[in-house]
Order: C-alpha cells, then sequence, then structure tokens
C-alpha cells in the first residue's frame, strides 16, 4: 500500500509529517492514554498516536503532554478522537506499530471475532511490514485468525500471557486485571503484508 501524497507536490505525506526516527506507533483504543504518554516518554525518537472515541478520559493527559519535558511534556504525542470504524484518512499507510491493549465494547468485539471490515481498517493505517500487537482479557478463537489473514496479517504467535507479566502493559486496566490473577489474559501478533 503507497503512502498517501500530496498532490500538488507528489510528495508522500509520511515524509511531510515531523521526523520520528525509529518509527510512528498507534494506540487504538488508548482509553486514558496512559500506555501512549509512558512510552513516549521512554523513547523521545519513536512519535506515538493514541486513537480513542471518547476523549473525557484522556482530558488530563492531553494538558501533561504541552508541558516542557523536564515537567512530563512529550511533544511527540498526538491524540485523535475517532473510531475504529472511521479512521481518519491522513493516517493510512503511516503506522509502523500498531497496539491494542484490552479494549472493551464494540473494539474487543470486532479484535476477538475477527471483524473483516474493523481489520481492513487497522491494515489500512498500517505501512507495510508493520506489527499488530493485540492483548484482550478475553479469549480470541481459531476461526478469527483466518479473518486477520483475509485482512492482510500474517498471524505470526497467538497464545495467553501470564499474569506477572500484565504489569508490563502501561495501563490503567492492566493494573486493575492484576487484582483478580484468575482472569485470562490473551495476545496476537501480527505483520502487516
Amino acid at each position: 500500500m503507497a503512502a498517501p501524497t500530496d498532490n500538488s507536490t507528489n510528495t508522500p505525506l509520511k515524509n511531510l509529517s515531523p521526523l520520528t526516527g525509529e518509527g510512528v506507533i498507534i494506540d487504538i483504543g488508548t482509553g486514558d492514554g496512559r500506555f501512549v504518554y509512558q512510552s513516549a516518554r521512554q523513547n523521545p525518537n519513536k512519535f506515538y498516536i493514541g486513537i480513542d472515541p471518547n476523549v473525557r478520559p484522556l482530558e488530563k493527559i492531553s494538558e501533561k503532554i504541552h508541558r516542557k519535558p523536564a515537567k512530563g511534556g512529550a511533544s511527540n504525542v498526538l491524540f485523535v478522537q475517532a473510531a475504529i470504524e472511521d479512521l481518519p484518512p491522513e493516517l493510512d499507510g503511516v503506522a509502523d506499530e500498531v497496539h491494542i491493549h484490552f479494549p472493551w465494547g464494540s473494539l474487543l468485539r470486532a479484535v476477538a471475532t475477527g471483524d473483516i471490515d474493523v481489520l481492513c481498517n487497522v491494515r489500512r493505517i498500517c505501512a507495510p511490514g508493520a506489527m499488530l500487537e493485540i492483548v484482550v482479557n478475553d479469549p480470541i478463537a481459531d476461526q478469527p485468525i483466518e479473518r486477520y489473514r483475509l485482512a492482510g496479517f500474517e498471524v505470526l504467535e497467538h497464545g495467553s500471557v501470564p499474569a506477572a507479566q500484565w504489569s508490563e502493559f502501561e495501563s490503567t486496566w492492566a493494573r486493575r486485571l492484576k487484582q483478580n490473577e484468575n482472569r485470562s489474559v490473551v495476545y496476537l501478533i501480527a505483520r502487516a503484508v
């Protein structure tokens, strides 16, 4: 999939974005933005985009990113209000990595059941070879794995995440899950082809 171009200059739009050095990482269903914010602070040469249809949980963190770096700011972060079904076309082909951690509602149903329309939207924002990481606290059945392939992803691995590793996910939901180690957390890693 080719990068979108600016028709006036015939220049790929990806080249017009800020220098990211080590790539563009998109977090879909970003919730309170904690994963994006913490990751951006730890990796200043990567550009992070958090996407969620509900901006209210992002209000605090959105204010924080505009501070000076010494006071917790992160200039390599952008939050976008959008639903998975209606991702902005400006994101087409820009993601080097896409993360979907602990989704709920329609996003959870879509990734757990392999909703082709949603998966095609995720694939649309991926650069060729981009990595997709999905972590959910509901099982992903084997049948949807084939749907990931049909949407343009090669599933590299999937399995369960041991409770001891849940804290590695910088999210409020992961911290809540840790209180109940009887819950199951599964992951899927795929590559955009």
